[in-house]
């Protein structure tokens, strides 16, 4: 689905307020339903670390891009990480991803991000994932499973981006937190702020470690810089990576969006090719689009990929510290 936009209302919208008003005895619901989960849940406890790289709100927060530069720093510091993920968009059943068999509906489109870097284990249960991670790596991460009570992480770092951060601050489906911020903080060992920007201040409300980071650009060789492109993209959100590709200096002559996960049709592939047609352009995507892509329809499509960096002076050394429990 779309992120609904009264989640992240605009200055003097009082239709989005109404809105969240009038849902919010849903989101009552919700938070009891999320209490009871906890109340009957048995945590998993790994005898190997497990570091939960989660966040607070439904959509995109920059996890994936996270849980990856996490994993390079281990692997920079001799250690052999492992990623477990839920495989959203895929079967859900255990697997080990493999690159040269899986496509995005067997695994989820994460999954294969995340196997890129290193190895992956695929579960809507993610306690039998974390069990098979055990044989394979000396440290476990979990992409996303911030609010799963059957995991007891040795650590969880919560991502949030600056430009959006909890939106209205209401659960959902009033807004877009999956539970409130101050619970989440007090299971977080610590805070990475993703983007230039930390627009509701959270940086300063919080007494664990912040880090701040922000997406870019991870060019390929040869990447074709010039002319105009169409760009889409089937993201939590997709006009991140309008502005990315803005940014860049690439002439962008239209965009679509799609809901996150989207599954592209033959019917979506013709509209995006008249769509670049009309305007003279060529196709610009996400790396994460275009795993969900058709290999032929691929060819024609220009990818772009991003990667986090950190903006904190020695943040690697403390993340890897924390990660590992030093």
């Amino acid at each position: 689905m779309k992120t609904p936009r009264f989640w992240y209302p605009q200055p003097g919208d009082r239709f989005a307020a109404i809105k969240a008003t009038l849902l919010s005895p849903l989101s009552s619901l919700f938070k009891a339903g999320t209490a009871l989960r906890k109340r009957f849940a048995h945590a998993y406890r790994s005898h190997k670390p497990l570091v939960c790289v989660g966040n607070v709100v439904a959509g995109g927060a920059g996890k994936t891009p996270t849980a990856i530069a996490l994993a390079k720093i281990l692997q920079d510091c001799g250690h052999r990480p492992v990623f477990i993920t839920r495989g959203y968009g895929g079967k859900g059943e255990l697997t080990c991803v493999d690159l040269a068999v899986h496509g995005a509906a067997d695994v989820g489109d994460e999954a294969l991000l995340l196997a890129a870097t290193a190895p992956t284990w695929v579960c809507r249960d993610r306690v039998l994932a974390v069990r098979e991670a055990e044989k394979n790596g000396t440290i476990i991460i979990s992409d996303d499973g911030f609010q799963n009570p059957n995991l007891a992480p040795s650590a969880s770092i919560l991502v949030i981006d600056g430009q959006t951060g909890i939106g209205n601050g209401r659960i959902i489906p009033a807004g877009p937190l999956r539970e409130p911020l101050e619970d989440a903080l007090e299971r977080a060992a610590a805070v990475i702020i993703v983007g230039t920007k930390d627009v509701q201040g959270i940086a300063k409300k919080v007494d664990i470690p912040v880090f701040r980071g922000h997406l870019e650009p991870s060019l390929p060789k040869g990447f074709p810089n010039f002319g105009k492109f169409f760009a889409f993209a089937g993201i939590a959100r997709p006009s991140k990576f309008f502005a990315t590709a803005r940014a860049l200096k690439l002439v962008v002559a239209g965009t679509r969006e799609f809901a996150d996960h989207h599954v592209y049709t033959e019917d979506d592939i013709d509209a995006l090719r008249l769509e670049a047609e009309v305007r003279g352009a060529r196709l610009l995507t996400t790396e994460k689009d275009a795993i969900r892509l058709p290999p032929a329809f691929l060819d024609e499509v220009i990818v772009l990929p991003v990667k986090l960096a950190f903006d904190t002076p020695g943040a690697e050394a403390d993340i890897a510290n924390l990660m590992l429990g030093r």
